[in-house]
């Protein structure tokens, strides 16, 4: 099994059209991802050949929804779109939206997600964010497709760029699923969110989940781990050597006195049983020692 997605996801591409949108969907189909058309409004209509398959391009979600049967949507926008594509994909009531855009404004954002939450279909992965991966059955977002082959890790990550290189460190053993949850300060799905998942799904033997400074989502982690989670987890928390005060990388990086520091995330991760590496390297050999274990 895998978590939020499988090998039956239809999914349609919103900005499909624009030079990203073509790019990805082109990654996509070549990993095996069903994409079964695009949105684009003011372009509906339209018919686009990618990786030898015809695209039906639509005018909005809903129009694309009742045509495929899509039941996730990727969203490859520019920012100041950003929120009016993803309310068209609630308005839709998609099961899942992936929101890859980067630098959509924070209350933008705050206001998609409360509508989801208000409307309650539609769980939205992202923003800034590579997607989710469950290798040979579905490729949603950015995450490259040749890195590792399916397997038994489940692993929730804030860094996309960390997520790429735990799934080298570890693609011996594979995934089930790998999901990158983005940086911003505020996302759709959480680490506890995955964790859950991860922890119901039968496959999943152990996880992985990546960190980084800034605000508590570790530490509340922390809590659900050792109330909830019956498999081993191993964890990175990406900054320890970052400067007071500074953002790192993410909207949401940022380390305000003692509040929000790795070396604060890696206590209270270690105080729910979690081992956490220093480095992705050594994050992955904890994990390699515990399944020989």
């Amino acid at each position: 099994m895998t978590i939020f997605i499988d090998e039956n996801t239809k999914v349609i591409v919103q900005g499909m059209t624009g030079s990203e949108g073509t790019k990805h969907t082109r990654r996509m189909i070549a990993s095996g991802t069903k994409i079964v058309g695009g949105v684009t409004p003011g372009k509906g209509g339209l018919e686009v050949e990618i990786e030898g398959k015809k695209l039906p391009v639509f005018n909005s979600v809903k129009e694309a929804v009742a045509a495929t049967g899509a039941t996730a949507s990727v969203v490859f926008v520019p920012p100041k779109f950003a929120k009016a594509a993803v309310v068209d994909a609630i308005d839709a009531e998609l099961p899942l939206v992936v929101v890859i855009t980067e630098g959509i404004p924070v209350h933008d954002t705050a206001a998609f997600f409360a509508y989801s939450q208000e409307k309650g279909k539609t769980r939205i992965i992202g923003p800034n964010c590579p997607g989710l991966i469950s290798p040979g059955k579905c490729n949603i977002g950015i995450t490259p497709s040749d890195i590792t082959g399916p397997g038994k890790i489940g692993l929730v990550s804030k860094s996309g760029t960390l997520t790429y290189q735990m799934m080298y460190e570890l693609r011996d053993i594979g995934f089930t699923t790998a999901v990158g949850i983005g940086g911003d300060p505020i996302i759709g799905t959480t680490h506890i969110d995955c964790l859950r998942a991860f922890q119901d799904d039968p496959n999943t033997e152990a996880i992985v989940m990546i960190g980084e400074i800034g605000g508590d989502a570790e530490e509340r982690a922390a809590t659900f781990i050792k109330e909830y989670v019956t498999k081993p987890v191993v964890g990175y928390v990406a900054g320890f050597t970052a400067p007071e005060g500074k953002t790192m990388g993410h909207a949401g990086a940022i380390v305000s006195g003692s509040s929000g520091t790795a070396e604060a995330k890696k206590v209270a991760l270690e105080a729910a049983g979690v081992k956490v590496g220093k480095t992705p390297s050594e994050t992955a050999r904890l994990l390699r020692g515990i399944l020989k274990a």
